[in-house]
C-alpha cells in the first residue's frame, strides 16, 4: 500500500460527491447540513489539489466536466464503502427493520434477485422486501418503488442513479427446437429461424439490425410482454429467445447458441430517490444489489 499517495481530504470528496449527485452546491449543502460557501470551498480545494476542473460554472448552474465524470465513478464506490463501514461499526444492519420495495423486470426479478434476497435475509433479517416484477418503468418520484433496476438511465433530476457493469445477453433455444429446426452456425443463419419475443418487436428488430442480422416481424411466432412467459415458451420449443446470460444455468433441455458470436451487452442502472441519504434500510438493500449485480 502506498500510504503517501493517500492524501485526500474526505470532506472534500464528500462535498464533491454530494454536489454531483444532488445537482448543485445549495442542494449538496442541505444534504450534508452545511453551508453553501463551505461546500463550494471544499469542491474548489479538491479541484486545486487534484489539478483538474470538476465542474464548469455557468451562471448558477454546474456542469460536470469529463474529469469530474471520471472521478465520480471512484468516489461513488468510496461513498458506498463508507456507508457500509458505518453500519458495520455500529451493528446497524441486523437492527434495521421496515419495508423496501424493488422494481425490476420479471425475468431479472425471478432469475437474479432471489439469491440476493436470501443473503439479505441473513444480513438484515428485519428488512421486508417487496418485489414489483414489472417491465414498465416504475415512477420512483411518485414512490411506486424505493429502488429500480433499469436498462436506461433515468432523466429525473431528483433521483440517484448508478451504472453497474454492463450485462451480457445470449441466444437461448430448447433442445427440442434445435432437433426440429437445426442449430444456427452464425448470426446470419438467424434469418431462417423462429423467435419468441415481446409483443412490440420494434426495439428487438432494431437491435438485431444494428448487429447486421436481418429478421422480420413474421419470424416472431410467439410473443409476450412477460419475460418469464417468453422463457417458458422458449423451453417449450416455440422459438429462439434473446435473454440475460447465466439466467438459470442448470436447466435441462436449454442450450446457449452462437457462443462464438460478438458479445451482446446492455447497460444496467440501479436507481433510487434521495432518501438513500437518510434511510438505513434503503441503503442496506441498495448496497446489497450493487454488490450482487456487479457495481465494483
Amino acid at each position: 500500500m502506498n500510504w503517501q499517495a493517500i492524501s485526500f481530504d474526505w470532506n472534500q470528496i464528500r462535498a464533491f460527491l454530494a454536489t454531483a449527485e444532488e445537482g448543485s452546491l445549495s442542494a449538496a449543502a442541505r444534504a450534508l447540513r452545511a453551508t453553501q460557501p463551505t461546500i463550494g470551498r471544499q469542491v474548489s480545494a479538491l479541484e486545486r489539489d487534484l489539478g483538474v476542473t470538476l465542474f464548469e460554472r455557468s451562471g448558477r448552474s454546474l456542469v460536470m466536466t469529463s474529469a469530474g465524470h471520471d472521478l465520480l465513478e471512484h468516489v461513488q464506490a468510496m461513498g458506498d464503502a463508507a456507508s457500509r463501514i458505518s453500519m458495520v461499526a455500529s451493528g446497524q444492519s441486523r437492527d434495521v427493520a421496515g419495508h423496501v420495495s424493488i422494481t425490476a423486470s420479471d425475468l431479472l426479478a425471478a432469475g437474479f434477485l432471489v439469491p440476493v434476497l436470501k443473503k439479505l435475509r441473513q444480513d438484515a433479517p428485519g428488512i421486508i422486501v417487496d418485489v414489483v416484477a414489472s417491465n414498465r418503468l416504475e415512477n420512483l418520484t411518485r414512490r411506486d418503488a424505493d429502488i429500480a433496476i433499469r436498462h436506461v438511465r433515468p432523466d429525473q433530476p431528483d433521483l440517484i442513479a448508478r451504472q453497474l457493469r454492463d450485462a451480457r445477453a445470449v441466444y437461448y433455444a430448447s433442445a427440442d427446437y434445435v432437433a426440429l429446426y437445426g442449430r444456427p452456425k452464425s448470426e446470419a443463419d438467424l434469418g431462417r429461424h423462429i423467435f419468441v419475443g415481446p409483443r412490440d418487436t420494434t426495439q428487438m428488430l432494431a437491435f438485431m439490425q444494428d448487429r447486421g442480422v436481418t429478421i422480420s416481424p413474421d419470424q416472431f411466432k410467439a410473443n409476450s410482454d412477460s419475460g418469464v412467459v417468453m422463457w417458458e415458451m422458449m423451453r417449450a420449443g416455440l422459438g429462439i429467445m434473446v435473454g440475460p446470460d447465466r439466467l438459470w444455468p442448470h436447466v435441462d433441455g436449454v442450450e446457449t447458441l452462437l457462443s462464438d458470436a460478438a458479445p451482446i451487452t446492455f447497460p444496467v442502472w440501479i436507481v433510487t430517490h434521495r432518501e438513500l441519504r437518510t434511510s438505513r434500510r434503503i441503503r442496506i438493500v441498495f448496497d446489497a444489489l450493487v454488490q450482487a449485480l456487479g457495481g465494483d
